[in-house]
């Protein structure tokens, strides 16, 4: 009776094997790079661009369920190579990530290309038809970039005569992430466009400036949920916020280096081990650009911490003429004008 039994239970595992396995997107098999919130179902959320979902599937195929609005982009990497972009709906649908791919392991990235006003993305689970393997080792060293729409990568990639659109968004090649890939780091955009330290663009007092959504790991006004500082411990922090602040003109001084300091403050006792940047940012320039580097010592002497430290002012990069964030080549230029001073900084 026991060979049935055996003969059974054999083939009870051969199916199971050609159906494939589902694992939660929280699932240790997926490595998470940025501030991400699971949920108790296991469905993972997520709101600042760049942040990444990293796994090794062993097949030929592979799916996500996955939920956003239809601003909600999502690039795909495969083996190190772009392989397309998810257009996300509402409601949870399954995507394919790749299928048809030569059998053997493979390496995928899922990158939210996205920023948080644009939609929150839901990832829920992924499917494969062969096997998912170990969750690739995420890189040892920790960057945390803080700004404002440059720094989520906002508008790079336009063409002359094309409207605005979520597809101009590429945080995947933005200053930010350019530079943590240069230094070998994981690395988090906390970002929002149109925000500053103390205003919007417009100049808005009323919605999450910086000190607001730096605590936050979904900067959603309607529904924002809290980050753990403690869950991510950065070696090399990079402010890059004013912009915004400075675009009706120059602010008060005394305000805003009194915020200014204060939200050192903050970050410095946050993360005690970790030196931090601050930079004026590539789109001021002339009086505002002056007025702005001259508020960042000013606050930088009110704090009086060896670990902060001024970066070199950076090359004004007005966009072109078809819209005023730097382009995709401006933001290489920018991570290349930084990249020294951040390796001096945190020795690396």
């Amino acid at each position: 009776m026991r060979r049935p039994l055996v003969a059974a239970l054999l083939a009870v595992c051969a199916a199971a094997a050609a159906a494939g396995q589902t694992i939660p997107a929280a699932d240790t098999h997926v490595a998470r790079m940025g501030r991400t919130v699971a949920e108790a179902d296991g469905t993972v959320r997520f709101g600042y661009p760049g942040v990444t979902l990293s796994l090794v599937v062993d097949g030929t195929r592979l799916a996500v369920d996955a939920a956003g609005t239809a601003s909600s982009l999502v690039d795909v990497i495969v083996d190190g190579k772009p392989a397309g972009t998810l257009h996300l709906a509402p409601q949870v649908q399954s995507y394919d990530v790749f299928k048809g791919a030569a059998p053997g392991s493979h390496r995928v990235e899922l990158v939210h290309r996205s920023e948080t006003w644009l939609g929150v993305v839901s990832i829920a689970r992924f499917t494969a038809d062969g096997r998912f393997l170990a969750a690739p080792t995420l890189p040892r060293r920790r960057l945390l970039v803080l700004g404002d729409s440059v720094t989520c990568g906002a508008d790079m990639e336009r063409g002359a005569g094309d409207k605005d659109t979520p597809g101009w968004w590429n945080p995947r090649l933005s200053y930010g992430m350019l530079a943590a890939r240069a230094l070998d780091a994981q690395v988090q955009l906390v970002c929002y466009g149109g925000r500053g330290l103390v205003r919007s663009w417009n100049d808005r007092t009323d919605e999450f400036q910086l000190p607001a959504f730096y605590d936050l790991a979904i900067a959603d006004a309607a529904h924002p949920v809290r980050w753990n500082q403690a869950d991510y411990a950065p070696d090399l922090i990079v402010i890059a916020i004013g912009t915004n602040d400075f675009n009706p003109g120059i602010p008060e001084r005394a305000a805003y280096v009194d915020t200014y300091a204060a939200l050192l403050r903050r970050v410095l006792r946050d993360h005690p081990h970790a030196q931090i940047a601050l930079t004026e940012g590539v789109l001021l320039n002339g009086d505002k650009k002056a007025a702005l580097i001259g508020y960042l010592k000013e606050a930088m002497g009110r704090v009086g911490d060896r670990r902060v430290h001024l970066l070199a002012p950076v090359a004004y990069q007005p966009g072109d003429a078809v819209n005023g964030h730097p382009t995709t080549a401006q933001h290489a230029a920018m991570a290349a004008e930084i990249l020294p001073q951040l390796r001096r900084i945190a020795g690396w």
